[in-house]
């Protein structure tokens, strides 16, 4: 087979039609349940770590006999853990948006995310995308756009999120 017929053969980004609101949230129920795993599992790491600090005396105990104790009457300690958990879980979307366009969900219901040009997005224009797409809310856009099917972080990140085919979603991650 010729360059030119495997080109032919293999569609183009602009061949695949962008996802509407019902596919968006099917995968945002599947990648919702693992940023929640990703947010658990990096909060046990987190909190492990202010405990090894705390038990080692690198951390005022403040006269508080256990690191939990400490933790839940201090805003700051609270706060520092929040962020910790909310950073890897902003971590999980940037590396699985820039590195293939899909997150696990979204490989599930054949969604990419893509410049609209077909490229994979970078990592800046991954974290750009995160503020409006916070609780799958940018995404409620798509349901008055109906011609265009945009999301609100698609229009601030000149992205799209299309439905891929059988054979293009395979091997993607």
């Amino acid at each position: 087979m010729n360059q030119a017929t495997q080109d032919q053969d293999q569609p183009t980004s602009e061949q695949f039609p962008r996802a509407g609101f019902r596919r968006r949230f099917g995968a945002w129920v599947y990648d919702f349940l693992l940023a929640a795993a990703v947010y658990m599992v990096m909060g046990a790491v987190g909190f492990g770590i202010f405990g090894v600090f705390f038990n080692q005396g690198l951390i005022d105990n403040q006269g508080y006999q256990h690191a939990i104790e400490l933790q839940q009457a201090s805003f700051l300690y609270s706060l520092l853990i929040y962020t910790w958990n909310i950073v890897w879980v902003c971590f999980f979307f940037v590396y699985f948006w820039s590195r293939s366009g899909q997150t696990l969900g979204m490989r599930a219901w054949r969604l990419k995310v893509q410049n609209q040009d077909g490229s994979l997005i970078t990592k800046k224009t991954a974290t750009k995308r995160l503020l409006p797409t916070l609780l799958g809310l940018g995404n409620l856009t798509v349901i008055f756009d109906r011609k265009h099917k945009l999301s609100l972080q698609d229009r601030l990140t000149d992205t799209e999120v299309v439905v891929l085919s059988m054979e293009a979603n395979r091997g993607r991650l």
